[in-house]
């Protein structure tokens, strides 16, 4: 499968050691982050499965070690409903991007306990495959081009000037994804 990341990544990816390919697939989930929470925030029955979300994400950072049960927590999240085959596909804007969300974090999630970097192009492919129909849905968006950028800056190895940019890019995204959902 031919990705959106690009090869200057792939290639670095591939040639680092496993804390370059975590750090990256944290800042990925990161950035991703809160259009899961955002979007699911609220839903009934769905409490464990935002701090499952949380939890992982939170602990994708500690990208010196594997992370605990990382196999167990995709084994829970691929039972995530916006994981889960289903015929008519997925049309709704908010689920769609809470599918992106989920799927970056499911190949974060094994990037980061195997150090595989497919898994983490996976993880960077799911994020640009969303920001960039977010783009084409958002008049005046720069959101693919700001993901490219913090994709390169996730290879420079500064974690709080990382952290603090996935935060607030991922914040970004939910307010311009907020501003295209139908008001209810």
């Amino acid at each position: 499968m031919e990705t959106l990341v690009e090869g200057a990544i792939a290639e670095a990816l591939r040639d680092g050691h496993d804390e370059v390919v975590r750090l990256y697939v944290a800042a990925c989930a990161e950035r991703m982050a809160p259009l899961f929470v955002g979007l699911r925030a609220g839903v009934p029955g769905r409490e464990a499965d935002l701090d499952l979300y949380v939890e992982s994400v939170r602990d994708l950072w500690y990208a010196d070690r594997p992370l605990a049960h990382a196999a167990e927590r995709v084994r829970l999240l691929e039972r995530f409903p916006e994981l889960q085959p289903n015929e008519e596909g997925v049309t709704d804007v908010a689920d769609t991007y809470a599918f992106f969300a989920a799927l970056c974090l499911r190949y974060a999630l094994l990037a980061h306990g195997s150090g595989n970097a497919d898994d983490a192009e996976s993880c960077g492919h799911a994020a640009l495959t969303a920001m960039g129909m977010l783009d084409r849905n958002v008049a005046g968006a720069s959101l693919l081009a700001d993901e490219q950028r913090l994709q390169s800056l996730s290879l420079s190895g500064d974690i709080s000037d990382l952290w603090d940019a996935s935060v607030t890019a991922g914040r970004e995204r939910l307010r311009a994804l907020l501003g295209r959902l139908p008001r209810r």
